[in-house]
């Protein structure tokens, strides 16, 4: 088993009350999340990818080597030119306008989140950063591969949702960085790894946070 795996089956009760069995996981799955509750997330989610924008940036700073510079750089370039632009679209579809996606403010959990992140990769190594950001990237692989046999209806908005986490694109993109926490774990000291194992629980905690605000709201 690879460190990766290591990690998420250390909390695998988490991992799933986050990514398997969350309401609101399983109401995108099924197409019966509210509109109320979609809205909400989708708004949060932007202000989110923000500041995650950011901590790539620090991701190319701290790289520790040219190829994996360029893999830091092509995520931001892609999650800042491209993904953003199509997270905007969708949010007009949502009835979301531009004015008030921008004006909308950061919910607590919006902000303990990226607070959480920018701290690991302002103060933190490479190997902190990439290990703080795994379970977002991973955990949204495994809802697209896990919702894409779901109910939500062709067309719908909770499917075209789905179908941008189930993309080869996506699905490459946890490949590389979940080698890439391996690659590190093996050179890393104990301290190191603990600080990874730390983090990662940390965040899979902080995903569950997220997708909770979104149900409160309802």
């Amino acid at each position: 088993m690879s460190f990766s795996e290591q990690m998420r089956e250390a909390v695998r009760g988490e991992w799933d009350r986050a990514h398997v069995d969350h309401p609101t996981v399983r109401g995108i799955g099924d197409g019966t999340l509210s509109m109320e509750r979609f809205r909400y997330y989708m708004a949060q989610d932007y202000l989110f990818l923000i500041d995650y924008c950011r901590v790539l940036a620090l991701g190319v700073v701290k790289s520790p080597d040219l190829e994996s510079m360029g893999r830091w750089a092509a995520l931001l370039d892609e999650t800042l030119n491209s993904e953003m632009e199509l997270h905007r679209s969708f949010c007009v579809d949502f009835g979301i306008s531009l004015e008030e996606l921008e004006a909308t403010a950061p919910s607590p959990a919006t902000l303990a989140y990226t607070g959480h992140l920018l701290r690991v990769a302002n103060e933190g190594s490479i190997a902190e950063i990439a290990a703080a950001l795994l379970p977002c990237q991973w955990g949204y692989d495994d809802i697209g591969r896990a919702l894409a046999s779901g109910l939500a209806p062709d067309g719908s908005l909770h499917r075209r949702w789905i179908e941008g986490y189930n993309a080869p694109e996506y699905q490459a993109v946890t490949a590389w960085l979940r080698g890439f926490v391996d690659r590190l774990a093996e050179d890393a000291d104990a301290e190191t790894r603990d600080r990874m194992r730390e983090l990662f629980e940390e965040g899979v905690r902080q995903e569950f946070a997220f997708w909770q605000a979104a149900w409160q709201t309802g």
